[in-house]
């Protein structure tokens, strides 16, 4: 627990930010009860391509700023034929480029892939690039099967989860240049220097939710493929919470599969695919997002559409009345600070309606 407590002290002081306000907290729009940020997996289907899949999510980004989202975050997956998204750093550059206004970030970051100092250097000059608007997610999971995780990493070795806070601790120092006098880094500096992203744990279990509430960090939830966690981790995360410089009081943020349509029928017939890639994934056969027509054929044995039933139970889609109405009922069942809704439809046109729809249903736009 040392390189815990020293991480603490470690972020002490990052809180305010340009200006005196916060990097994390958002303020709500339109007729939202809390801010609505984007979390984009650029999908790749059978029918689309990485190129195309990444120029959707430029021009999501943009409309997505235009339309009134708080924060755009990126994923991190490796091996996965039907993400585009394996470098983070690379494509928020990119989107960072491409906008002016919206916070960009990792959604996350998976950081027992990466040297601490690595991450420090990639996300400390996003942050000078453009300055005030650049959050750094970070996961702990690798984001990959474990043959391609070991490519990653250049070890034979899996790390343990008791490495992360080890980890956590040398990222936050290389960030704020502020070790120990007697640490062996401490004469390691992190370029270019200057104000830090802000930093996210981000999690899908009470590990990440204890350890972000040691720390006195934001706390971001996967409810979209974690539901049954999502109470029990945000309530662990608010009773374990320990007021730090970078926040006074508990700020969480879950991730919710989000599929709105102009009819029901459409948000189903769009919800599908997903629910299929899903299946796919966990039945240890990831591959593109198949299309709305290549998933309605799809024969499912029982047990695997016991799975897609209760996938789709957990996803929120629909028109936008019924969106709204799921969200705000499930934004004051977990007492969410911030929702952040993810789409993962390659379709572009569907893609763009659907966030646009989320956007229309809370008047983003209008406030």
């Amino acid at each position: 627990m040392d390189s815990v407590a020293n991480s603490n002290r470690v972020t002490a002081g990052t809180a305010s930010g340009t200006g005196g306000a916060s990097p994390i907290t958002g303020v709500p729009r339109g007729e939202s009860p809390v801010p609505l940020s984007v979390l984009d997996l650029a999908p790749v289907a059978e029918n689309t391509t990485p190129p195309e899949a990444l120029e959707t999510s430029t021009e999501l980004a943009r409309a997505a700023e235009r339309w009134g989202f708080h924060r755009y975050w990126v994923a991190e997956h490796h091996g996965m034929p039907g993400i585009a998204s394996s470098s983070p750093a690379v494509l928020l550059a990119h989107l960072a480029a491409a906008t002016s206004t919206l916070r960009l970030g990792s959604g996350g970051v998976m950081l027992p892939n990466h040297a601490p100092l690595v991450v420090a250097e990639r996300f400390g000059m996003l942050e000078a690039l453009h300055p005030g608007r650049i959050d750094l997610g970070l996961g702990r999971a690798p984001g990959t099967d474990q043959g391609t995780a070991r490519a990653l990493r250049r070890t034979t070795g899996t790390p343990s989860a008791d490495d992360f806070p080890q980890q956590l601790g040398e990222l936050l120092a290389f960030l704020r240049d502020d070790f120990p006098v007697d640490h062996p880094y401490v004469d390691v500096h992190a370029v270019p220097r200057g104000e830090p992203p802000a930093v996210w744990l981000l999690g899908s279990s009470g590990f990440s939710a204890q350890l972000a509430a040691t720390l006195g960090l934001p706390f971001s939830f996967a409810h979209h493929f974690a539901s049954a966690n999502t109470v029990p981790a945000l309530e662990l995360y608010r009773d374990s919470f320990q007021p730090s410089g970078v926040l006074e009081r508990p700020y969480t943020m879950i991730g919710v599969q989000v599929i709105a349509a102009d009819t029901e029928e459409e948000a189903l017939r769009l919800a599908r695919p997903i629910a299929v890639s899903m299946l796919r994934l966990r039945s240890g056969n990831p591959g593109r997002l198949p299309t709305p027509e290549q998933a309605a054929e799809y024969e499912f044995g029982e047990r695997e559409q016991a799975f897609i039933d209760d996938w789709l139970s957990g996803a929120v889609h629909g028109t936008p009345e019924t969106v709204r109405a799921e969200l705000d009922e499930l934004r004051e069942r977990t007492g969410a600070d911030e929702l952040m809704v993810t789409a993962n439809i390659a379709d572009r046109k569907a893609k763009l309606r659907s966030y646009e729809l989320v956007a229309e249903a809370y008047r983003l736009g209008a406030g």
